[in-house]
């Protein structure tokens, strides 16, 4: 029961928790049953030319779609529902045709593991919890367009997840145009000769496996074999993204190893440049956009090739090519594909012992210290504080500038995925190349001025010394003097390189979207035609992978789907008869489903193209030169700033590239939510204590007769403070959970949860129906009765102010305005309907439950959510009279009241005679009036 239901002397007709009860469910099928949020497209079965909105301007809104996992909402997740819905809420009383979906990312782990735990299919975990997230979203009044709903697991919305990975399979990155095109004008260019076929053979003269090989190192999405984040304990690999910095699975805290493996992967690194520039073009939080360009991590520099005694060349890229005299060793990753065939059979004369590693043979030491590197994590192999290891190869390079003889090493802490998996050493520039060049005797050559005092790497900026051509330069005209020389000299180019790595698309489970991909007797991939999409999941009983013991690096992935035989080995007929070919085992990583919802919501049912492009234009593309097109307001938590919205970005850009879309982002704004947070509960180990079951005495904390410690973390059931909305709506009802969740603070700003403190809200709705309502008979107690020209003036101000509030997100100013409306208005005599309903109105995004039952008390028919809202007439937000405080050497002596209109020498004067006393005869050294806030003397 609520605080203000204890009372057993309740009037009969006081909102309260009961009222909400009987009145939100009726609204919410009133809302169903006519369709009230359905929102018209401009074309296709869901177009509407005799909707209220038909025509209209157009706002986009959506949430980032939950996951809907068997626990339910918490009083955290629908923060950013509430504020989506509010504001939706208001724009379709202002005139805007309104499009705010749902949906639910449904593919993923979890329900995975514990079909692995139960033996439950995940599609029955998954479908139930579908259901029970749709009933707690409808019982808080969101005003979705349910017809425009799905889950990323519906066979008929992954078939175009399908569609679009073959979008990618079919394209590849032209540089020239800096944009995809389809394979088939690749083809094109190597049979014209107008492209060279890499090896140097004629087109023509290559068999058709060949030239498939050929393609396939151009497509977007391509397989490859590469040292990939395997976790045994999730029995899948893991996108760097899904890999903490202490080189566990951001899911389940497994950890992860680096194994070599034959994986999917889509060349989103392409994109770098694009996925960089394009971000100022958006309207997104400067710290969101921030990670983006850190992770994405653009360097511009140059490949360097330094030549061995052989034929080979190692390649290097380097930010800093103006300190290339002073390279006076190199590195490789431990997994280069180098590091074999330059390895000789003994030790070169002179070699330092520090350089062997207690070894024989260059063979052995680099066996040895691979299998060292092998077992750790990247965390743990690129951490600046760990002791530099490595072991010599046994082999030179030669410095391109110098010639200068320079020996290979391997070491751990250069990774083989990134750059060319090898560097050239630096020790006087570079503090990671000293602390090596000092554990191995290695030589310093300091190629940038350095101050006499210093000790260690110089990193900062300077002349050029000891360089030869390039000394008394500066950094920028010496890195760009080098570059020509190189260039000039065959010896490297001008780059640009990234700390983006191509994006990881295999999985090794069995819930997720199947590739509509099958391999012939070449082992080479083939896209299945869009006729034969989707391919279906098939039905198991075997979900778990081979292995899952967590600690074993060296363990090997066996796909669920693998095992299911008849559904692995098919017979097709794909355009040349009938064949044998087998499935592509592995599945989409959750990510691919959530990539491109925002546009399945713009034509959900459309089964011929992937979205109209009349529907696609209208609600997503460009509305003025250079505008990004794409949803017009985002709303989620910044923890998705790099995985999802990096990922939703690069397929997006592939549809625009290939004519699919007509935005070349998918969000034009981007706008966090905070959290909401709760007290936590810890017993005296330690342990995580439910907080329903801890009661406070006297200023502490106790689980029964156990004292236990407070803390503060965000709301989970990690630390089990959970409060579901469905607690809320029973004990004070939604409108008072939505009230109460929206007045807490700034949407953007996490704020602490407190049960006690929702009566408040539920007071004010209180006030508010007494205001319309008697509580003794039900009779409503509104009048025609005008109102005073004060309180008016306190109406359209609040008005105008709730009106900016609203269109810039500031729910809880808006509510604060509400509540001073209501209590101006609570002490007259009678209440107009000229001030109730403006009121009513205004309240209704926060309250709209409430709002429909006292609109349908005024005496109106139907819904009020196409109702215009409020606007504020000018004529009453000028003030009678403006107050000046007057100061005196900055302290408050006097006020004096004017017109608004009065002129600064009036003002002046008014001012000086209101502290004549003061002045006492004195004249004023200087006297300044600033327009409508005070008036500064000093004396």
């Amino acid at each position: 029961m609520s605080e203000s239901e204890t009372n057993a002397d309740v009037p009969p007709y006081r909102y309260t928790a009961a009222m909400a009860a009987e009145i939100e469910p009726r609204w919410q099928a009133f809302w169903a049953d006519n369709g009230t949020f359905f929102a018209p497209n401009p074309a296709g079965e869901l177009a509407d030319p005799d909707h209220p909105r038909a025509g209209a301007p157009k706002l986009h809104v959506q949430d980032m779609f939950p996951y809907p996992s068997g626990a339910g909402l918490h009083v955290g997740h629908p923060l950013g529902y509430i504020g989506t819905d509010s504001y939706t809420r208001y724009k379709r009383m202002a005139g805007y045709n309104v499009l705010h979906p749902m949906g639910f990312d449904a593919f993923g782990l979890p329900a995975e593991q514990y079909a692995v735990q139960t033996g439950t299919h995940p599609r029955t975990t998954t479908e139930a919890n579908v259901e029970r997230y749709r009933g707690q979203l409808r019982r808080l009044g969101l005003a979705y367009d349910e017809r425009r709903t799905f889950s990323t697991t519906d066979p008929e919305y992954y078939r175009w997840t399908q569609w679009i990975f073959l979008q990618v399979f079919n394209s590849w990155f032209d540089p020239s145009l800096r944009k995809a095109r389809p394979i088939a004008t690749l083809v094109d260019q190597f049979a014209s000769g107008e492209r060279a076929v890499p090896g140097g053979r004629e087109w023509s003269a290559l068999s058709p496996a060949e030239q498939r090989a050929v393609i396939n190192d151009y497509r977007l999405a391509y397989v490859s074999e590469a040292p990939v984040n395997w976790c045994p304990g999730l029995g899948t690999v893991l996108a760097n993204e899904e890999v903490t910095p202490e080189g566990r699975s951001e899911r389940g805290n497994y950890p992860v190893f680096q194994r070599s493996l034959k994986q999917w992967k889509m060349r989103i690194t392409a994109y770098g440049d694009r996925l960089v520039e394009d971000l100022d073009a958006l309207d997104w939080p400067e710290p969101v956009k921030l990670m983006q360009r850190n992770w994405i991590g653009r360097s511009r520099g140059a490949h360097v090739d330094f030549p061995m005694d052989g034929d080979d060349t190692i390649s290097v890229f380097t930010t800093r090519p103006d300190t290339l005299f002073g390279a006076t060793y190199m590195v490789m990753a431990p997994e280069h594909g180098l590091v074999d065939s330059i390895v000789p059979a003994a030790w070169p004369e002179g070699t330092k012992d520090a350089w062997t590693g207690g070894h024989g043979t260059p063979e052995a030491a680099v066996a040895a210290y691979r299998a060292e590197a092998a077992a750790k994590t990247e965390e743990e192999r690129t951490a600046d504080a760990k002791v530099k290891t490595g072991v010599f190869t046994g082999a030179y390079a030669t410095n391109p500038v110098n010639g200068a003889r320079i020996p290979v090493f391997i070491a751990d802490y250069v990774l083989a995925g990134y750059g060319t998996g090898a560097i050239m050493a630096v020790p006087g520039h570079d503090e990671r190349d000293w602390d090596f060049a000092q554990t191995f005797e290695l030589p310093v050559i300091r190629t940038i001025e350095t101050p006499d005092d210093h000790d260690g790497a110089f990193t900062g900026d300077g002349v050029v010394i000891n360089s030869e051509f390039l000394n008394g330069m500066g950094m920028v005209d010496a890195k760009a003097s080098m570059t020509s020389w190189l260039e000039e000299k065959g010896h490297g180019r001008g780059a640009t390189t990234f700390r983006l790595r191509d994006w990881l698309f295999s999985r090794q489970r069995y819930w997720g979207e199947p590739f509509p991909i099958v391999y012939d007797e070449t082992g080479l991939p083939i896209a299945l035609p869009d006729s034969m999409l989707p391919v279906v999941l098939p039905d198991t009983d075997d979900f778990s992978p081979r292995t899952f013991d967590q600690d074993d690096a060296d363990s090997t992935p066996e796909t669920p789907l693998s095992r299911i035989k008849d559904w692995v080995n098919v017979e097709l007929d794909l355009g040349d008869g009938p064949k044998q070919y087998t499935r592509e085992t592995n599945t989409m990583p959750q990510w691919a489903g959530s990539c491109w919802y925002e546009l399945r919501y713009l034509d959900p049912h459309n089964d011929k193209v992937l979205v109209d492009p009349d529907n696609e234009a209208y609600w997503m593309g460009p509305q003025r030169q250079g505008d990004p097109g794409g949803v017009d307001l985002y709303v989620g938590g910044v923890e998705h700033a790099v995985l999802h919205l990096l990922y939703a970005r690069f397929w997006h850009k592939i549809l625009f590239d290939l004519g699919h879309v007509s935005s070349f982002e998918p969000f034009r704004k981007l706008f966090n939510q905070g959290y909401i947070q709760a007290y936590a509960f810890r017993d005296a180990r330690g342990m995580i204590v439910p907080a329903d079951d801890v009661v406070e005495r006297d200023g502490k904390w106790y689980l029964g007769d156990a004292e236990v410690a407070r803390e503060y973390g965000k709301m989970g059931k990690g630390l089990k403070n959970v409060v579901t909305p469905d607690e809320m709506s029973e004990q004070y009802g939604a409108d008072t959970f939505r009230v109460y969740e929206m007045a807490m603070g700034p949407l953007d700003v996490s704020r602490p949860w407190d049960t006690r403190a929702v009566v408040g809200s539920q007071r004010f709705l209180q006030r508010v129906w007494r205001l319309v309502v008697d509580e003794e008979t039900g009779a409503v107690r509104v009048t025609d009765d005008p109102l005073d020209a004060k309180t008016r003036r306190v109406l359209h101000r609040i008005i105008d102010g709730v009106r900016t509030d609203m269109d810039e997100l500031r729910f809880n100013t808006a509510i604060a305005k509400l509540i001073e409306l209501t209590n101006t208005l609570t002490p007259l005599g009678t209440a107009s309907r000229e001030a109730i309903e403006p009121l009513v109105l205004m309240m209704s995004p926060f309250a709209p439950h409430l709002a429909e039952e006292l609109w349908r008390k005024l005496g109106h028919d139907g819904t009020l959510a196409y109702t215009e809202f409020p606007v504020a007439d000018p004529a009453h937000l000028v003030a009678e009279s403006i107050t000046y405080p007057v100061q005196v050497n900055g302290k408050v002596r006097g006020r004096v009241e004017v017109a608004p209109d009065t002129t600064e020498d009036l003002v002046r004067a008014a001012a000086l005679e209101s502290i004549a006393e003061v002045l006492a005869g004195r004249e004023p050294r200087k006297v300044i009036v600033v327009k409508g806030r005070l008036v500064s003397v000093v004396v």
